[in-house]
């Protein structure tokens, strides 16, 4: 699914029921990463959250959307396979491991590494692929036996040019929301006692 109605979808979950939950969030003491899970078959949501590091810094956004999917009543939460992972920022390597041990076998994502390093100082997950892992940028199998994952700037990037500046201009004004909770996050952040701040 690659057409600028899905892809509109995505952005919609981000911003309506992902971003709220962050901001609160952030304003917590918690990083600005978050998380939603869909349907394939009509993309309804399911479940969105946010980091909530400040409780414990295992819940990373995904890994937190990950918990609560599981305390959903069984009859309740739809098998991982007919369900889409949206992550807003590309998952680390905690989060990765998690998608993968959940059984989706696709995940999303808005903001790449790079983008957590260089736009919202938060470089850990370059770090830690690289010194734990051995991994350059990039170095992890983005299509793998357990899951594809899709960054949705390139998925823009290969539409025809009308839908792409659309989509662009979307994508830009939803990284203006993040770079002011990122402003928000590295100006509290020392307040906080999560390990990797």
């Amino acid at each position: 699914m690659t057409d600028s109605a899905f892809i509109n979808r995505l952005f919609d979950v981000i911003e309506q029921d992902v971003l709220p939950l962050t901001a609160k969030g952030v304003g917590e003491g918690n990083k600005l990463f978050g998380a939603a899970i869909l349907k394939k078959s009509d993309l309804s949501l399911v479940l969105a959250e946010t980091n909530n590091e400040m409780e414990n810094p295992l819940w990373h956004g995904e890994v937190h959307c990950l918990k609560r999917f599981y305390e959903m009543p069984k009859a309740d939460r739809p098998d991982t396979k007919d369900c889409i992972f949206i992550a807003t920022h590309e998952p680390c390597s905690l989060c990765l491991s998690a998608i993968t041990w959940t059984g989706f076998d696709n995940f999303y994502y808005l903001f790449s590494h790079e983008d957590s390093r260089d736009s919202f100082a938060i470089p850990h997950d370059l770090k830690i692929l690289k010194e734990v892992f051995t991994l350059d940028p990039g170095g992890y199998n983005a299509e793998n036996a357990y899951w594809k994952s899709y960054s949705i700037r390139r998925l823009i990037a290969s539409l025809p040019p009308v839908e792409r500046g659309e989509l662009e201009q979307r994508r830009t004004a939803i990284a203006a929301l993040y770079d002011r909770l990122s402003d928000a996050y590295q100006t509290g952040k020392d307040a906080n006692d999560i390990p990797l701040n």
